[in-house]
């Protein structure tokens, strides 16, 4: 016998989380197990998937320089989360000084998927409304968030936004994560951040957290701090479901 309760399956309209899947015996019926199995597939290969450099700069509206971290590949990356956060001496010396200016540094992250999908429509909202001077777009392999801290201070960077692919979920494959960070540098730490999560279509749609970090930036401009100090107060409210 399978089926749910109607109060458990009209849930189902206001979520992708696996609710009122019903069952068969002791199993859960063929589609949502399939379903199951392909969307773990997804975030396996959102994990794995390498990052199209060549392709996330065409669709940049923007020049852009590309690093590399630490990690020499991924497996490494995946093993050796600080080699993710680490800037080699070499790959910081090719980066120019850009004092004053707004620093935005795409990583891989753990989805690239994310990044290749999402980053450039986000950039392009944003670029064009900063309050202060943008500098090239950096493109970082094998990275993790506090790596856009040794590139923000390589380039004597005012501020750096992370763009970051997320920890694939079993709902999505695609997030995009963004870390602002005032005044970056070696060994700030997450509590010295402001963080925008699940950005993409079916969370947090891109034309809402644009407007989302720019006042961000704006009030990060104005306070000269990020973090636990800078509050998210902005007053658009999300539209209903």
């Amino acid at each position: 016998m399978s089926g749910a309760p109607s109060r458990w399956t009209d849930l189902r309209r206001f979520t992708a989380a696996r609710v009122a899947l019903g069952r068969v015996g002791n199993a859960l019926p063929t589609e949502p197990h399939l379903a199951f199995q392909a969307a773990h597939a997804a975030a396996r290969d959102a994990v794995h998937t390498a990052l199209d450099v060549p392709a996330l700069q065409a669709a940049l509206d923007a020049p852009s320089l590309v690093v590399a971290s630490a990690a020499p590949d991924r497996r490494t990356y995946l093993m050796r989360p600080d080699l993710g956060r680490t800037l080699p001496a070499a790959e910081a010396a090719r980066l120019p000084a850009c004092p004053g200016h707004m620093l935005f540094v795409l990583c891989d992250g753990l989805s690239a998927v994310a990044v290749q999908r999402h980053a450039a429509p986000l950039l392009q909202a944003v670029l064009p409304r900063l309050p202060l001077p943008a500098a090239p777009v950096v493109i970082a392999t094998q990275g993790r968030v506090a790596l856009g801290d040794a590139i923000g201070a390589a380039m004597q960077a005012e501020a750096v936004a992370v763009l970051i692919g997320e920890r694939p979920g079993l709902s999505t494959a695609d997030s995009l994560g963004c870390y602002l960070t005032w005044q970056p540098r070696v060994g700030r730490t997450d509590a010295e951040r402001n963080c925008i999560s699940n950005i993409r279509p079916d969370g947090l749609p891109i034309p809402l957290a644009a407007e989302k970090l720019l006042w961000l930036i704006g009030a990060m401009c104005r306070l000269r701090l990020t973090g636990v100090g800078l509050k998210d107060e902005q007053p658009t409210a999300l539209p209903a479901p």
